[in-house]
């Protein structure tokens, strides 16, 4: 019988002055008790409490714009505003200007103070009237610097309009940025050129990293935009929203896909898989073992060897989750996973696991959604004769 000792690695540790882990030797108990204190250890495997960037009197603002989705912010603005946050020097504020409804925690992504337009909705082109209430932030706080994550999904296109109206130094697709310059790659990335810090920097992905060692005073600011939307205003609708035209989630490249449902070996009626996913409104993916199989066309093959995905909601059905297929789903927002295996791979990744038979569950949801369209079919026939009867009686 093996006799040897196991030091547990999840025992309160100290960090030493080079930024080694060192697990405190006689100590068992959590972090805060009383025998850590008694030996003296300072830290434990728990994260502990980030200190604040600065309690200095604001004499500066950095404004950082964004547009929400869903309540959040995506990886882009978050490194966006981690930037700014990184760059600002103590007597810096670092405002965040946010185009929608926002619901996380603005301290936590570097924030000092956070400005909430909820009247805006990504999923609605207005750039005019962004524009405006960009603007008029620009006139309350007048800040040295201006940041906005570099996409295509309207914080691009709104940092460059605002800086031709204001006739503004601009620095666009930045890879590199520190408190005095800013640099870009050019020439069809065969050169680097860098400039000082511009008025507006429109940051390019994956620039900064998003986790901060600090954390920002989060205050909430009660702020009103009240300009009269430009689609309003006669004579200056320039532009206008033609709205957003659904299409198959069938058509779309799993790469730009919001929804997936994914079939691994576990699943082996694929129609009742298939149906699943019409009724969701989402794309099919699948896994290698799936697609070795021949149950699915090599072009849903999910993974390193695969496609590489970024939906907001990843539903993995019968998918042990090798590390070839974590390694395509890294960018997913939730991933939802439906498993016998507790303890399989895809259960670790998964923010919701269902530890049930794949099969199974395809078959239940589909029931579920048969039920419920029966229902709301009857709830229009009703309410249909019920008016066809009021208006028989009037």
């Amino acid at each position: 019988m093996n006799t040897l000792k196991r030091i547990d690695p999840r025992r309160p540790f100290t960090i030493t002055a080079d930024g080694l882990k060192r697990i405190t030797l006689g100590v068992v108990g959590a972090a805060g008790s009383m025998e850590t204190a008694t030996h003296g250890a300072g830290a434990s495997h728990r994260e502990q409490a980030k200190p604040r960037r600065t309690t200095a009197a604001p004499q500066r603002v950095i404004l950082v714009a964004a547009h929400a989705d869903r309540g959040a912010l995506d990886d882009h603005a978050r490194q966006t505003l981690a930037g700014a946050a990184l760059i600002a020097d103590a007597a810096t504020e670092v405002v965040l200007l946010v185009f929608g409804e926002f619901n996380g925690d603005a301290a936590a992504l570097g924030a000092d103070k956070l400005i909430e337009l909820p009247m805006f909705d990504r999923r609605n082109f207005a750039p005019l009237d962004e524009l405006n209430a960009l603007a008029a932030c620009v006139a309350a706080y007048a800040p040295v610097h201006i940041f906005l994550p570099d996409n295509a999904t309207g914080d691009g296109d709104l940092g460059r309009r605002y800086a031709a109206a204001a006739n503004a130094s601009v620095a666009a697709h930045v890879v590199e940025i520190d408190a005095a310059h800013v640099a870009s790659y050019v020439q069809a990335n065969t050169a680097f050129a860098s400039r000082a810090l511009p008025e507006v920097v429109l940051l390019a992905p994956n620039a900064v990293d998003a986790k901060l060692p600090f954390v920002g005073a989060g205050e909430r600011v009660m702020w009103r935009f009240d300009g009269e939307p430009a689609s309003q205003q006669q004579g200056h609708g320039t532009a206008r929203d033609l709205g957003i035209e659904e299409i198959d989630a069938a058509q779309l490249a799993l790469e730009e896909a919001d929804f997936i449902v994914s079939a691994g070996n576990g699943v082996s009626d694929v129609p009742a898989f298939e149906r699943l996913a019409v009724t969701l409104g989402a794309a099919i993916g699948a896994s290698r073992v799936a697609v070795d199989d021949g149950k699915f066309t090599r072009d849903k093959q999910i993974g390193a060897t695969g496609k590489t995905v970024e939906a907001s909601v990843y539903i993995a059905f019968g998918i042990s989750g090798a590390v070839q297929h974590l390694q395509g789903i890294k960018d997913c927002r939730h991933v939802i996973a439906v498993n016998l295996d507790a303890s399989a791979p895809i259960a670790k990744r998964a923010n919701l696991t269902v530890i049930a038979d794949a099969q199974e569950t395809i078959a239940a949801l589909n029931e579920a959604a048969a039920a419920a369209r029966t229902a709301r079919g009857t709830g229009a026939a009703l309410l249909n004769s019920t008016a066809v009867a009021e208006g028989a009686l009037a």
